[in-house]
């Protein structure tokens, strides 16, 4: 159980680290309240930002000057005319031993990154099956459906049973870390030697997440080739959304691995990088957050992601016994936030209304809440949800980086003020 005054003192030295980032520092005061925390940490990030437009102004989209040499903390840059050639010199995002050998392409966000990896496959089998989890994202999905047709999307159910078994043309598994929990788990059981690509959403675990190494270790088992893709404004921030940034790092394995099925899936590397500068979706470099890479990051990066995970797991537990009936889905994968369902069905609308609704109401009672999308923050966040796969509404609650007292006080309220209205038959 973390102290309102230890979290005040960690959440004061994640300032001081964004903070020392800076070329001309703010006076930093410690923080007395979570407000004075959200507050602070966005007004620094957005000093970080302007600092760098205007350290870096010879460093423009035409590349006009040759004396510039972007760098954004420890990330140094190469490029040419509007960063097709981009190639980034800095520390890596995953703390994983198997990533140590890989081949890194950074995108203007995670969605860039999954939409290259997804149509550069094009290139290397015209016609695939792509096989998705239960909880897989919604945006992912609806990209697939839309704009990729040499892909065949097989929504798959548990048990998986021999889902993963070779058919008569290219098989893709689609893992995703917001996938619900125990269609993640009963994935790592099966047999995988019968894939020929895994492509693994990891946006929603930390960089040092043993349940990368976990899938890692699986995928090399089975000998089945890999791609890591990642939304990095998400957990690898502090909770400020320094930046869209998005990646896809290709793991660098055996021949088996390089030419399963007959395939040469080592050129989708060099597909997927030409994907991405056809569809202009290269990385913006400042958008690299400059406090990334160094100990005194990754352990407060470890905390607060541990502190996230706890209180999800204790909402869990409580909207179980709380909201039983109202209670959408608990278990992800990742455990950064739970659905809450209406009584009666909800559309978008009326999602998108709730969570609004909601968050006023318990902000205006001193809560840190806000109607906003996205997780990872050091307030808890909500907003309209879409299953992909049932193709029904719900709230999102996105579990923050709060001490063990408040969190469990916001919880409660929260589940109060969901059965209140639902109870009235409200939305």
């Amino acid at each position: 159980m973390e102290t309102i005054q230890a979290y005040l003192q960690r959440k004061h030295e994640e300032l001081r680290l964004l903070n020392g980032c800076l070329r001309n520092r703010i006076d930093l005061v410690r923080p007395q309240s979570v407000d004075d925390v959200v507050g602070s940490k966005f007004r620094i990030t957005a000093a970080l930002r302007a600092e760098h437009e205007l350290h870096e102004w010879k460093a423009t989209e035409t590349a006009w000057s040759h004396t510039a040499n972007p760098v954004s903390g420890p990330f140094e840059f190469g490029y040419d005319y509007q960063r097709a050639d981009l190639t980034v010199r800095g520390p890596p995002f995953y703390e994983v031993d198997y990533v140590s050998t890989s081949t890194a392409i950074y995108t203007a966000s995670g969605m860039a990154a999954i939409s290259a990896v997804l149509l550069a496959s094009a290139q290397i089998a015209p016609k695939a099956d792509i096989l998705v989890l239960p909880g897989s994202y919604g945006e992912t999905l609806e990209l697939i459906r839309s704009y990729v047709p040499h892909l065949r999307l097989e929504a798959l159910k548990l048990p998986l049973g021999d889902a993963f078994a070779p058919a008569g043309r290219p098989r893709i598994l689609l893992l995703d870390s917001c996938s619900l929990a125990g269609a993640f788990e009963a994935a790592l059981r099966c047999d995988g030697s019968g894939l020929d690509l895994l492509v693994f959403d990891t946006t929603c675990f930390a960089g040092r997440s043993g349940r990368i190494r976990r899938v890692l270790s699986w995928a090399r088992r089975h000998g089945i080739p890999m791609v890591l893709v990642r939304s990095h404004n998400k957990l690898d921030s502090l909770g400020a959304e320094y930046g869209r940034l998005g990646s896809a790092v290709f793991v660098h394995e055996n021949e088996r691995q390089q030419r399963a099925g007959g395939l040469e899936w080592a050129r989708l590397a060099s597909e997927t990088r030409n994907a991405v500068r056809l569809l202009g979706g290269a990385a913006l470099p400042a958008h690299f957050p400059p406090f990334a890479g160094s100990a005194a990051y990754r352990a407060l990066t470890k905390r607060r992601v541990a502190a996230i995970l706890r209180n999800g797991r204790s909402t869990a537990r409580y909207f179980a016994a709380k909201l039983p009936a109202l209670s959408a889905e608990l278990h992800f994968a990742h455990g950064l936030y739970v659905t809450l369902r209406g009584r009666r069905p909800l559309d978008e609308a009326a999602a998108r209304q709730a969570a609004e609704d909601m968050s006023s109401e318990l902000r205006r009672e001193g809560f840190p809440i806000r109607h906003a999308g996205s997780f990872g923050f050091d307030f808890a966040a909500t907003e309209w949800f879409h299953d992909a796969t049932t193709d029904q509404y719900s709230v999102r609650v996105a579990v923050p980086d709060l001490p063990t007292e408040l969190w469990n006080d916001l919880a409660a309220a929260i589940a109060r003020w969901w059965l209140a209205h639902q109870a009235r038959g409200g939305g």
